[in-house]
Formats: structure tokens, C-alpha cells, sequence
């Protein structure tokens, strides 16, 4: 799995973009809305993110768009 750089989006809830390291990260990510959410590399990924559907979208788009949340 490549790794990936997170970002969340501040008034999204958990609402994250999911960049491959080497590739760019989309214009709509760079802004205010938008923060660091950290590096997400072969360890534990967030609940909600999808391996398969991130290669996809990432094939298609260059990112990933995923919902996160937390099991209680």
C-alpha cells in the first residue's frame, strides 16, 4: 500500500482526502476548510477508509474522498 497524506476537513466532521506521497494535492485541499490530518503509511488505517475504493478513486481523481468515524 502507498502512503498516503490525510487531510480533514475543519466543519466536515470527519470528512477526509486521502494523496498518495508522490502525487499533488488538489487545489481544493490548500485551503482554509482544510488541514494536516497526518500519514497514513502500511500501519492501521482510519475506520471508514476503503483500500480498494482509495486505489480506485486515486486511479481516477488522484485522491480520495472518505468519511471517517470512530465504533464505540
Amino acid at each position: 500500500m502507498p502512503a498516503y497524506n490525510l487531510f480533514r476537513h475543519k466543519q466536515g466532521g470527519e470528512v477526509y482526502c486521502a494523496v498518495p506521497e508522490d502525487c499533488v494535492v488538489p487545489p481544493f485541499v490548500t485551503g482554509d476548510l482544510w488541514e494536516f490530518g497526518g500519514k497514513l503509511d502500511n500501519g492501521e488505517a482510519p475506520v471508514g477508509f476503503n483500500r480498494e475504493a482509495a486505489r480506485t478513486g486515486i486511479r481516477f481523481n488522484g485522491f480520495y474522498l472518505f468519511h471517517g468515524f470512530t465504533l464505540n
